[in-house]
């Protein structure tokens, strides 16, 4: 046993130095070879390379991962910011139209106000409906005119197209304005083309009534009713509405005025129509002649028999 492992070890000795050699040769060359500056040497190099270094994009593709990830939730953040910023300018925006539609429908009232055509004799003065003091008994609104602006009761009031009520009360600088829809309303008023007059009625109802009528039967759904002036409550030839029928066969006032946008209205300055007291005062004198009719006052001047009474002219 002794002998063996003699001569196992006379056996190693030289394989590990001729295996140190072969080591020292390879490395030698390598050297050399990685040393040499040739293009042949340069390609071989780089098969090598190719050949014995590993390829590490496997490795890569969890931090590329991660670094796509990062990268995706900084423009989600970016997207959300975006999206509350265009929130807020879609929030201001709506407000915006809703202003620009408001102006918009405010300036169409009062064109509408401008347009209205009315008897030139007539003036007016534009107020804006400050309240809304209608109730279940009671319906009125209050306008920013009043005594200062020379507003007196019973005046009409009206919006772009029709009419919508009377003066009821006037402070300094603001007017209550019953409508037509209120109890206490009645206003005298005619019925196109029929010519028929009437009294327009209100009951709290968004459809006024129409009471004495002479004639039902001339009167149709959809004729004009304006106001006849009788009684100098308002004007003559103001439109009222058209006739309509409720389901009770009730001929009712269908108001041309817009009752659910009172934002502007128009009280005309009426100061009653000119009454003619004297009966004569309506008889001009008759051609060629030098008289003028009229009653002859008891007990003074000459009686010419025919009821008039001399006045000297200017021809004698």
């Amino acid at each position: 046993m002794a002998k063996d492992r003699s001569q196992r070890d006379d056996y190693a000795a030289p394989l590990r130095r001729l295996l140190t050699g072969v080591v020292c040769l390879c490395l030698l060359a390598l050297f050399l070879i990685w040393r040499i500056d040739s293009p042949r040497v340069e390609r071989f190099r780089a098969q090598v390379i190719d050949a014995v270094v590993p390829s590490m994009d496997w490795a890569m593709i969890p931090v590329e991962g991660a670094i796509n990830l990062f990268r995706d939730f900084q423009s989600y953040q970016r997207l959300a910011e975006q999206n509350r910023e265009l929130r807020s300018e879609l929030r201001q925006m709506s407000a915006w139209k809703e202003a620009a539609l408001q102006l918009e429908q405010e300036n169409a009232r009062l064109l509408d106000l401008n347009n209205v055509r009315l008897d030139p004799r007539l003036t007016y003065v534009t107020g804006v409906v400050m309240a809304d003091s209608g109730s279940p008994f009671r319906q009125s609104v209050i306008l920013n005119v009043g005594a200062r602006d020379g507003v007196r009761d019973g005046w009409a009031a009206m919006d772009g197209i029709g009419l919508v009520g009377r003066i009821s009360g006037t402070g300094q600088n603001t007017s209550r304005v019953i409508l037509l829809t209120d109890a206490s309303s009645a206003v005298p008023a005619m019925i196109q083309p029929s010519g028929q007059s009437t009294l327009v009625a209100g009951d709290n109802s968004p459809a006024p009534v129409i009471d004495f009528l002479e004639n039902p039967d001339l009167v149709r759904p959809g004729d004009r009713v304006v106001t006849s002036g009788d009684g100098q409550v308002f004007p003559a030839g103001l439109l009222i509405g058209q006739v309509t029928q409720d389901r009770f066969g009730r001929l009712r006032v269908r108001l041309s005025a817009d009752y659910e946008r009172l934002e502007f209205l128009r009280v005309l300055r009426h100061h009653g129509s000119e009454v003619i007291r004297d009966p004569g005062g309506l008889i001009v004198p008759a051609p060629g002649t030098g008289t003028i009719p009229r009653p002859r006052p008891e007990g003074l001047g000459a009686d010419t028999g025919d009821g008039t009474e001399p006045v000297e002219t200017e021809d004698g």
